[in-house]
Parts: C-alpha cells; structure tokens; sequence
C-alpha cells in the first residue's frame, strides 16, 4: 500500500473513532491577531489561563511517586473485604441523605481503572457507577478503545451522593479516599484514568487544572496515571471530546504495548 493509502486508511479510521465517540464537530482553535512589524498580522494563540485553586482540594505538590500515599498499598486485600469495611458507613455528613453507597463495579483485576468524582442522583438510586447520561458517554468512550465495561474497573473518590450535587467538599474526600487507594491496591490497575478535577487532584495531591494535566501518561506507584475531562464536562462543552480521545489513544496504546511485551 503507497504511503497516500495508508494516510487515507489512518484518517478514515480516526473519523470512524471520533463518530462513535459523538464528535460531529470541531471548535475553531481560538486565535487573535497581533499586529507585527510592516503592518503585517499575525494570528497567535490567547495566552494560558492562570492556574485557579479550587476549595476541597489537598494542596500539597504534586507527587508522582506518591510517597505519602504508600502506606495505603502496603496490605493486600480484596475488593470484598474494602466492601465489607465500608458497608454502613457513616464517617461523613454525606450518609444521612444517601440512599446508596457507590463503590464500584467492573473486573476486579483490571488493567484499567477509571477513577470519577461522586455518584450523581441515577447512581445513588442504583448503587452504580456512571449510570447516568455520564455514565453513558464514558461506556461509548470504552468501547472506541475496543475494549467493554466489563474489562475496566470504575469507581468514585467519594463513595455517597453530595445532595444536589454539589462539589465533594473537603472532609468528604478524606473521610473516602482510604478506600479508592485501597480499590487501586486490590484491583492493581496498569493505568489508572482520573476523570474530572477532583478525582486527578485528589489523587495527585494538586491544585493544577485539568488542561495543564492531561495528555502524557506519569508514574504513579506501580501504575500510570492519565488525567483527562469528565464524561458529564464532555455533555456540557462537546469540543472538548477530541482531547479526551487524544488521551485515550494514549491509555490504550500504552496499554496494547505492555500486553505485546508480557506475551513475549
């Protein structure tokens, strides 16, 4: 096949991926134009937005060797026991207006995990996950990368329903998050998803946002860590859903090359 051909197959095969995905179109990069020696105009990029702190985030350095969160991986346990643990739980003001704890679902030994923020009123009602019209998305997003929900572990860093939704507030996220570290320790994912803010800062110990996160893959214990938009993001600014696709090439390519290596 000429090099024309194979271009034409590769191209052909991303629009197939971005129309599963839902990406009928594309935002226009935003662009200003500069006024430059001899009256030309040159268009350039707007500048970076500053980084803005967010309330309930630890605000420690980011921490890729996740050292102070070792201890939580020292004792080996199944996914049954953290469950049978955090049945009834009541270590937050969050467990008098639930109607649900959402702990997870999925392979138990996946190889990728997707870490999320907080049920929303569809998963407090069934006690799932991303169930909902996020939840949906994330499932169409999953199965672009060939893959099916049942290969892939999903969980949340809170385990209950913020009333109306709210942000998780600070004292949720550290009355669960012992949990999610021990979900990671018993489901030893090879890469790990971070899906919204909350769920990359919370495990990065970061206040940075999103857009400066995502895209490359980074160490994280014995895993990778991709952090990238928020399925229920993605419904509300649709452009957005080319870099998360971008993103999950990276997840599954790194993914296909660890498996071809390990059936060496």
């Amino acid at each position: 096949m000429s090099d024309k051909g194979r271009l034409g197959k590769e191209i052909l095969g991303h629009l197939k991926l971005y129309r599963e995905l839902g990406i009928h179109w594309m935002r226009k990069p935003d662009v200003r134009e500069q006024t430059i020696a001899g009256g030309r105009q040159k268009r350039v990029p707007p500048a970076p937005r500053a980084s803005v702190s967010k309330p309930g985030i630890p605000t420690q350095k980011t921490i890729a060797d996740i050292s102070l969160l070792k201890p939580m991986f020292s004792k080996p346990e199944s996914l049954e026991e953290i469950w049978a643990e955090l049945k009834g739980c009541k270590r937050c003001k969050l467990a008098p207006t639930r109607l649900n704890i959402v702990f997870g679902s999925g392979n138990p030994h996946a190889d990728l995990m997707f870490v999320g923020e907080a049920p929303g009123s569809e998963e407090d009602e069934q006690g799932l996950p991303f169930v909902g019209r996020a939840g949906q998305l994330l499932t169409r997003i999953i199965e672009a990368m060939e893959m099916n929900r049942d290969d892939v572990y999903i969980c949340n860093i809170i385990k209950c329903r913020p009333p109306d939704n709210r942000n998780p507030e600070a004292d949720e996220i550290a009355a669960c998050e012992s949990f999610l570290f021990r979900q990671i320790a018993a489901v030893k994912p090879k890469v790990i998803c971070a899906l919204g803010a909350f769920g990359a800062q919370t495990l990065l110990r970061t206040t940075e946002t999103i857009g400066r996160l995502r895209g490359h893959l980074r160490d994280y214990g014995e895993a990778k860590l991709m952090v990238t938009y928020h399925p229920a993001y993605l419904l509300r600014n649709p452009y957005e859903k080319r870099k998360v696709w971008e993103d999950m090439q990276i997840v599954r390519g790194h993914l296909r090359s660890w498996i071809a290596s390990n059936n060496c």
